[in-house]
């Protein structure tokens, strides 16, 4: 074989070697690009919105209480929501010497964490939070008993005479924990607890404050509540973001 062409043969052998090399490459590159594009993951972000059907349930078979509570969240990052509740309450309490009625309306607002590691694109909940919490209420007493240290010879007073106290406040701060489970897309049903403290309250000038509406009862002194919640609340999707 002649010089030149050996030159030439080898030119060639070396060019389809470099091109054989190049698209095999190529192709080795595009193979993870696919699968990592492939596996991403999007999470929904947007405000979910609902309410407490407890309280409907409970207004439904308890003659004397009646409520109605909105619940709200947004989600900030991946774990991370700011959430509220808004409503209100009417409450009949009845006691040995007082009958009163409570009504009023209050607002919570705080944030919850999600410590629930979902798998795939689910959107479950576990989460943890806290919430601040105020109410503005009045009580009406209805009827009060006058308790009398000497009940054989002097009949105990009591009076029917209704009479309202007006312009009454709370503030208190409370830890929530529970669960929200995606039924179908967007749709959720969720179960919570709260543990309460009282932090500051107005007092009618003749008693105590025996139910605070968005708080509960209070006759026992000492400044802390518990709760619950079950809730169905449809999350309005408004954006998506690749899952952290």
């Amino acid at each position: 074989m002649r010089p030149r062409h050996t030159l030439i043969y080898f030119t060639s052998c070396i060019a389809l070697f470099l091109l054989f090399s190049v698209s095999v490459n190529a192709q080795n590159d595009s193979i993870p690009n696919v699968a990592e594009d492939s596996t991403k993951i999007k999470l929904k972000y947007g405000l979910r919105f609902g309410g407490d059907v407890g309280k409907l349930i409970r207004t439904v078979v308890d003659d004397e209480y009646s409520g109605f509570e909105v619940i709200a969240d947004y989600r900030l990052k991946n774990r991370l929501y700011i959430a509220g509740e808004l409503g209100i309450e009417e409450k009949t309490t009845t006691t040995d010497y007082l009958d009163i009625t409570t009504n009023g309306t209050y607002l919570k607002g705080g944030i919850d964490y999600n410590l629930y590691q979902n798998w795939l694109d689910m959107d479950n909940m576990i989460f943890t939070g806290f919430r601040i919490g105020a109410s503005t209420f009045s009580h009406t007493r209805n009827s009060f008993q006058v308790y009398s240290t000497d009940q054989y010879w002097a009949p105990q007073f009591t009076s029917n005479d209704g009479t309202k106290f007006s312009d009454l406040t709370a503030f208190w701060v409370e830890l929530i924990i529970g669960l929200k489970a995606e039924l179908f897309n967007n749709l959720y049903l969720g179960l919570n607890v709260q543990l309460k403290g009282l932090a500051s309250e107005t007092e009618p000038s003749e008693f105590e404050n025996i139910y605070i509406p968005g708080f509960g009862k209070t006759f026992d002194s000492s400044g802390i509540g518990v709760g619950y919640g079950y809730t169905i609340s449809y999350r309005i999707p408004l954006y998506k973001k690749d899952k952290e």
